[in-house]
């Protein structure tokens, strides 16, 4: 793994990965409660330490701010919507009716990351500069993740 764009990536393919299982899940179940888990937490800590590596080089660059201030809104919306559905009881058919905007939502976030985001971000960047982004990012990542737990 040489850059951050490449370590991003393979973070979002888990995340498509843990959304199709999650939406595989039905009922009040312990699979549902345990998968929605593990994917609430993935993508807080990615959104974070993204945030912190990536994203706060874009927003130091006057020609990325505004992609980058659009990624950052983004991961809040997410963010809300991961709460809303951890308080609401997972039986409800309410529960799958969000939990499939939230699946939209992030398919469509890492899409738009992975063709309109990444490639004008590399622009410019060295390659020493997106090794170091990188290991902000793997630095970052595991603390994050003992946040949100």
């Amino acid at each position: 793994m040489s850059d951050i764009f490449t370590r991003l990536k393979q973070d979002h393919d888990r995340h498509r990965e843990m959304l199709a299982r999650v939406a595989d899940t039905s009922g009040d179940s312990k699979e549902r409660r345990e998968a929605f888990e593990q994917l609430r937490i993935d993508v807080s800590a990615h959104a974070n330490a993204e945030e912190q590596s990536l994203y706060a080089e874009m927003l130091s660059r006057p020609d990325l701010q505004d992609k980058g201030r659009h990624s950052v809104a983004e991961h809040k919306e997410a963010d809300d919507i991961f709460e809303e559905l951890s308080e609401k009881p997972f039986d409800d058919t309410g529960w799958l009716t969000r939990f499939k905007t939230l699946k939209h939502e992030l398919e469509h976030h890492m899409e738009e990351e992975e063709n309109d985001i990444f490639p004008p971000a590399k622009e410019g960047l060295s390659d020493q500069r997106a090794g170091e982004l990188l290991k902000i990012f793997n630095d970052r990542k595991p603390a994050e993740v003992d946040k949100v737990i």
